[in-house]
């Protein structure tokens, strides 16, 4: 039973209509309280001007009230299928109805296997069982409260029971492989072990089963997120011995959302692949492990020694096993039957373009506990959609539609918004001007990344804001932790140092995947903003495991929630700024800019690999790898590689001027113009400019994966999160496809240009040269 607030609700399947009522109750009597407040402060219809309004929201936000729901929803175990995940939507929903918005749950039904039965063991050289769940640990109450939690699992793994040999991959990326081809180590038939990061856990059993692998181990090795970054939980906040990291597996790089409905949405009576013909599901088995069970194994393989680049924290020296050595046995059986999600839907229409939509979303479901991901972004869009309630009550209404979401599913694959997103597709592509996302928060320093002609936006934004450690602006201390990095030696953005030195906008950077954003951006080609708090704070070493709990979230990652509060009213100004400007605050030169560098990086890219390959040769033609291994210690050459050729870039160097022009021309004309506008061409002006980044979108997709139509924004097949900009020509270079890089080259050619005649068009209007 667990403690939730000062009314000792317990939060189960029978609680979650006590939960429901104290949430609303207390709700309701805090917006009872703050219409008085604003009624002696603003006029019956509610406050217009600006900054008036900005003010009469941060007035409602709350951390105390993050805290209470903070924990009150990760008290129990919150993974897609729980009671507690379904309890938690159900009073999210009554929280948007006591505020005042129209409030709704949309379900689906979609693919979600969960584990009967884990199994890990080593047979040989020694019998040692390993896995198995999270121990408690004291001080965190939630941390024993694990009877409705899964075992650590990674969803979409293959199933299957297989022993065999084991061999380190490092981090089981291609070059790993590349690596341990050149010392004649081959994985096909055995079982790999490869540690967290260098690349999205998803690739490394994906890898895996492409060598040949019959199993993958993925652990958390002590130097990327235990005692190598600081004191383990819980004396620090670093990953402690015992933790693991739970995830997906699935393959987002094809594309996100239920496996079995790719680009429809998952409704009871949609059509459905099997799980044998999704292409997105593994095919080998695969479980997770703390870095305490790893060292059973790692610290007993023999065979060659580790290369420098794999070797981690663990006190013992790395080899690469393959020899037959150590054996596991592994095992996973799965239950692969559809199970019913929960988005929460709430909208606040518009009273004067009811059509243009601003969407808000954060995901609700977590693998565990899920206090700091997901749930502290959670309640920070909590207290957003409160605040706007009350500003509601008190006769404001937004100009444009505001569209709340919590979405449930993210953590297995995008799933609640990804399938929300298709199922709706075509409405929001019609109406949806923006999506906003947040998903966990921290401590620390801004976090922005997303479309670039809203990067000025955020930019007025963060200068608007207070840090609560410094007193300074959010903007003046991003741009001071920029400038001491440099000057410390840490790696930095170049534009982004240049930006600081001299007061400018900091640049955003490009969206990848790994949350909600992906579907609207990547799949629909609407604009997308994810926005974070963060540097300073711990949730990293307790990332998808049981220890990511209300403890470690208010001691170590945002004690009080006081950056929690902060995320809320950065959020909740870009949302009224867009829901009630005359027109959508975009500045395009900003994009133009952006998508001229990543143009002066794809060059840069050919150029290097093609110098790269001429050396390559040229050493192996004078035996200069063969004289550099070691008699007793051998590694052979790279493997042979075809030139880089020259590529066709003309067309696309051509569209790039012409954006640059475009852009510069119409953000001028804006500026100087915009105020004079009647209202029908102000009207016009928004139509035409409603869907410009949809033009971004060719609709044959990526190569391989046309789920992915941006040509602009993509997350990297071997990267996962990480974003690929330009990514149809990036990643052809990069995967020695030249024929797709020249092609890829026009494709993103014809849409930058559309984009710029669409700027030309709209310039037009604002000049008064379109009736």
């Amino acid at each position: 039973m667990a403690r939730c607030g000062v009314t000792l609700i317990c939060i189960t399947i029978k609680g979650i209509t006590d939960m429901a009522r104290h949430w609303t109750l207390r709700a309701a009597i805090s917006s009872i309280a703050l219409i008085g407040v604003l009624a002696s402060a603003a006029p019956a219809a509610g406050p217009r001007d600006a900054k008036a309004l900005e003010a009469a929201f941060d007035a409602q936000v709350s951390s105390a009230d993050q805290l209470d729901w903070l924990k009150r929803m990760s008290s129990e175990p919150n993974q897609v299928g729980s009671p507690h995940d379904k309890a938690n939507a159900e009073a999210t929903l009554a929280l948007f109805k006591s505020w005042g918005w129209d409030a709704r749950i949309e379900t689906f039904q979609v693919l979600y296997p969960t584990p009967i039965s884990t199994t890990v063991e080593m047979v040989a050289p020694t019998a040692i069982k390993l896995g198995g769940q999270e121990p408690a640990i004291a001080g965190d109450d939630t941390s024993g409260n694990t009877a409705g939690a899964l075992p650590p699992y990674v969803a979409y793994q293959g199933d299957g029971d297989v022993t065999g040999d084991l061999v380190y991959v490092n981090y089981g990326m291609p070059d790993d492989y590349e690596a341990l081809a050149r010392r004649g180590i081959d994985v096909k038939g055995k079982i790999v072990i490869a540690r967290y990061g260098g690349g999205w856990r998803g690739l490394k059993p994906k890898l895996a089963q492409d060598h040949g692998a019959i199993g993958c181990i993925i652990y958390s090795d002590p130097a990327n997120d235990g005692y190598g970054r600081g004191d383990p939980y819980p004396k620090g906040g670093a990953r402690p011995p015992v933790s693991v990291q739970r995830g997906s597996v699935v393959d987002m790089a094809i594309n996100p959302g239920d496996p079995l409905t790719p680009g429809v949405g998952a409704t009871a009576d949609a059509r459905r692949l099997t799980r044998d013909t999704a292409p997105t599901i593994l095919k080998i088995p695969a479980l997770p492990m703390s870095y305490a069970d790893a060292t059973q194994l790692l610290s007993k393989l023999g065979g060659r020694r580790a290369p420098a680049g794999f070797r981690g924290g663990l006190p013992f020296a790395y080899h690469l096993g393959g020899d037959g050595g150590v054996k596991v046995h592994l095992a996973v059986k799965s239950d692969w039957s559809l199970k019913p999600i929960y988005d929460v839907i709430a909208v606040m229409k518009g009273a004067k373009y009811p059509d243009q939509w601003i969407v808000r979303g954060n995901h609700h479901d977590g693998w565990v506990f899920g206090a700091a991901d997901p749930l502290s972004g959670n309640v920070a869009m909590l207290s957003e959609a409160k605040a706007l309630g009350a500003l509601a009550k008190t006769g404001w209404r937004p100009d444009r539609t505001i569209v709340y979401a919590s979405w449930d599913a993210e953590e297995p694959g995008l799933i609640g918004s990804t399938e929300w997103a298709e199922a709706h597709a075509d409405e929001l592509k019609a109406k949806a001007l923006i999506y906003i996302n947040t998903d966990g928060n921290g401590r620390g320093f801004l976090g922005v990344e997303g479309s670039h002609d809203y990067q000025h936006l955020v930019n007025q934004v963060a200068g608007d804001l207070t840090d609560p450690q410094t007193g300074k602006s959010v903007a003046d201390r991003l741009r001071g932790a920029i400038l001491a990095g440099a000057y410390d030696h840490e790696r930095t953005d170049p534009e982004a140092l240049a930006a600081a030195e001299k007061g400018g906008d900091v640049p955003i950077g490009p969206l990848g995947s790994g949350s909600d954003y992906s579907a609207f951006l990547q799949h629909l080609g609407l604009p997308a903003l994810n926005l974070g708090y963060g540097g300073e704070d711990e949730s990293g070493g307790v990332y998808h495991s049981i220890y990511d709990s209300y403890h470690h979230m208010t001691t170590f990652d945002d004690p009080g929630l006081v950056y929690g509060a902060l995320l809320s009213k950065t959020v909740g100004r870009l949302v009224l700024r867009i829901a009630d400007a005359d027109t959508s605050p975009q500045r395009f030169g900003d994009f133009a800019t952006t998508v001229a560098g990543y143009l002066t990086e794809v060059k840069k890219l050919a150029a290097d690999r093609r110098a790269e390959d001429e050396k390559r040769a040229k050493l192996g033609e004078a035996g200069a790898f063969t004289l550099a291994s070691d008699p007793l210690d051998p590694v052979g050459p790279p493997t042979p590689q075809a030139m880089t050729p020259h590529i066709e870039f003309a067309a696309l160097e051509d569209a790039v001027d012409r954006l640059k022009h475009s852009a510069t021309a119409y953000d001028a004309a804006y500026a100087a113009k915009a105020a004079k506008l009647t209202p029908p061409a102000r009207e016009k002006l928004n139509a035409t400019l409603a869907t410009i980044d949809q033009l971004l979108v060719d609709e044959k997709g990526l190569p391989g994966r046309p789920w992915f139509v941006n040509m602009v924004y993509a997350p990297g097949r071997f990267t996962g999160y990480g974003a690929k900009t330009l990514p149809g020509v990036r990643e052809a270079i990069e995967e020695r496809r030249f024929a797709d890089a020249n092609e890829y080259a026009r494709r993103i050619a014809t849409v930058l240009t559309a984009y710029a005649g669409r700027l030309d068009a709209a310039r037009a209007i604002v000049e008064g040269k379109v009736s």
